[in-house]
C-alpha cells in the first residue's frame, strides 16, 4: 500500500512539472507573437509615413455631368427649345429615351416639360414619340409648288420655311425655273411667293397702267438706290461703292461715245453719180 501511494505522488509531480513546462512555453509562444505584430504594425505605420499620399483621381466625364445637370435645372421653356431644336434638326419621331440621350432633356422625370411640348402647336405626340410639326406638311419640290399653286394670292415664305430642311432652295429653284415668283411684301417685309401660271389671265386698270407709265424715274443710279431704300426694298447694285472703288483703282470712268455725223464731203465717192436729181438737196462744202 505504500508503495502506491509512493508511485501515485511520484505521478502527480511529473504531471504539475508537465503542466508547468506548457504553460511557460505557451507564453513564450504569445510574446513572441505580440512581439512580431507589434514591429509588423511599426514597420507599416513607417511605410506609409515615408510613402507620399496617393492623389484623389476625380471622373473625366466631370465637366458633362456638369453640363447635364446646368440643362436639367434650366427653365421649362429653355429646356423645350432644346426639344423642338432636336426635333426640328432630326425631322425624326423620337422617344423620350433617345431625346435625353440625344440633348439631355429627361421628360420623364420632368412632367411640366413633358406636357408642354406634348402641347406645343409645334410638336407632334403620337402617344409613343415626338417629332416636328410644321404648318404645311411638305416633303419635297413638287409638293412645294402644288401648295403654291392652290395660293393665287400668294403664300407667305414664312409660313413655308419650316416645312423640311431644303425648303429655301427649292424655292430659288422654281424662281429660276420661272414656276413661281417671289416678291417682298412692302408691309411685312417678308417674301410671298406667288404660282406663275401662264394660262391665267391677269387684268390691270388702265388708271394702274398710266400711273405706272407717269412715274419718272431718277437719272442717276445712286438717287434711284435712295428711293429704293427709302421704300423699304434692298438695291440690287452698290453704285457708290463701285464708284470708290473705281476711283481707287484709278479706272477712268466711261465716256459717252459720240456718233459721227453722216456729212457728204468732197472725198465721199458718190456712186449714184448717173442721177443727180438725187443729190442736189445735200450740202457739200465747197461745191
Amino acid at each position: 500500500m505504500a508503495s502506491l501511494q509512493e508511485s501515485l505522488s511520484k505521478f502527480k509531480k511529473q504531471q504539475e512539472k508537465c503542466q508547468s513546462t506548457l504553460t511557460s512555453i505557451a507564453a513564450k509562444a504569445e510574446s513572441s507573437r505580440a512581439r512580431s505584430k507589434s514591429m509588423s504594425t511599426i514597420t507599416s505605420a513607417s511605410a506609409i509615413a515615408k510613402s507620399p499620399p496617393t492623389p484623389i483621381k476625380f471622373s473625366n466625364d466631370t465637366e458633362r455631368l456638369q453640363h447635364i445637370n446646368s440643362i436639367r435645372k434650366a427653365p421649362v421653356g429653355a429646356q423645350m427649345k432644346r426639344v423642338i431644336d432636336l426635333l426640328f434638326e432630326k425631322r425624326q419621331a423620337l422617344t423620350p429615351e433617345q431625346i435625353n440621350e440625344a440633348c439631355y432633356v429627361d421628360m420623364i422625370a420632368n412632367k411640366a416639360v413633358f406636357d408642354s411640348l406634348r402641347n406645343n402647336p409645334k410638336v407632334r405626340y403620337d402617344g409613343k414619340r415626338l417629332s416636328y410639326k410644321s404648318k404645311h406638311d411638305l416633303k419635297d419640290k413638287s409638293q412645294l409648288l402644288v401648295l403654291i399653286r392652290k395660293f393665287p394670292e400668294g403664300i407667305a415664305v414664312i409660313d413655308l420655311k419650316d416645312s423640311y430642311p431644303t425648303v429655301l432652295e427649292d424655292l430659288q429653284a422654281l424662281k429660276a425655273s420661272g414656276q413661281i415668283w417671289l416678291l417682298s411684301n412692302y408691309d411685312s417685309q417678308e417674301d410671298v411667293a406667288y404660282p406663275n401660271d401662264p394660262r391665267a389671265v391677269i387684268k390691270v386698270d388702265d388708271d394702274l397702267k398710266q400711273l405706272f407709265r407717269g412715274i419718272e424715274l431718277p437719272r442717276d443710279m445712286l438717287d434711284m438706290e435712295r428711293d429704293l431704300q427709302k421704300n423699304g426694298m434692298k438695291p440690287a447694285t452698290d453704285t457708290a461703292r463701285r464708284r470708290a472703288m473705281a476711283d481707287i483703282h484709278g479706272v477712268p470712268p466711261k465716256q459717252k461715245t459720240k456718233k459721227k455725223k453722216n456729212e457728204i464731203s468732197k472725198r465721199t465717192k458718190l456712186t449714184n453719180s448717173h442721177l443727180p436729181e438725187l443729190f442736189k438737196h445735200l450740202n457739200v462744202p465747197g461745191s
